[in-house]
This record gives structure tokens, C-alpha cells and sequence, in this order.
């Protein structure tokens, strides 16, 4: 476990992301005090960006993950209205205003 301080990571970040990516882990500090740490990807994490954003939505509570009813296949679509329809009815009910 290496420690470095941010001025010099500033200046090499590219070498500690090299190390990090390796397995190593790097200590990152501000006036000899630990404020971060620079490590490998956990096994859980997925390497694409977007699942990673994705997962801290989920853990900040932002959105919830959908729950999985069944493995079966998907429920059957229900008919819909048709536009002209639906426009007729809205048009009916404003027009007692």
C-alpha cells in the first residue's frame, strides 16, 4: 500500500491510476491526513460507466430496481383506446365549462 499527496497526485495521476488498475492500493492524503483511497475495481463492480452510475442511483435511493414477478413470459397487452376516442371523450367532458 503506497500513500501520496495530492500535489503529486496532480502531477502523475495517470502512473497511480496504472497502479491502482494493477491491484495496488494508494492512500491519498492532504497535510498527512487520509482523505481518499485509489484502489482496483471491486469484483462486483461492473468495468462500463454507465452501469456503475446506474448502481448509485439505486444505492442513494433515487430509483428502486423493478421487482421481478416470475420467470414466466410477459403479461399479454391490453387493448388501448384510439386516439380519436380519447380525444372525443376529453373534448366531451370540457365542453360542460
Amino acid at each position: 500500500m503506497r500513500s501520496v499527496g495530492i500535489k503529486a497526485l496532480n502531477s502523475s495521476l495517470s502512473e497511480y491510476v496504472r497502479l491502482a488498475a494493477s491491484g495496488e492500493t494508494i492512500l491519498v492524503t492532504d497535510r498527512d491526513r487520509v482523505v481518499a483511497e485509489l484502489g482496483p475495481l471491486r469484483e462486483s463492480r461492473s468495468p462500463m460507466l454507465a452501469d456503475a452510475f446506474l448502481a448509485e442511483t439505486v444505492r442513494s435511493g433515487v430509483m428502486t430496481p423493478p421487482v421481478l414477478t416470475g420467470s414466466g413470459p410477459p403479461p399479454a397487452q391490453r387493448p388501448v383506446a384510439r386516439l380519436e376516442e380519447v380525444l372525443a371523450d376529453l373534448h366531451e367532458s370540457r365542453s360542460d365549462r
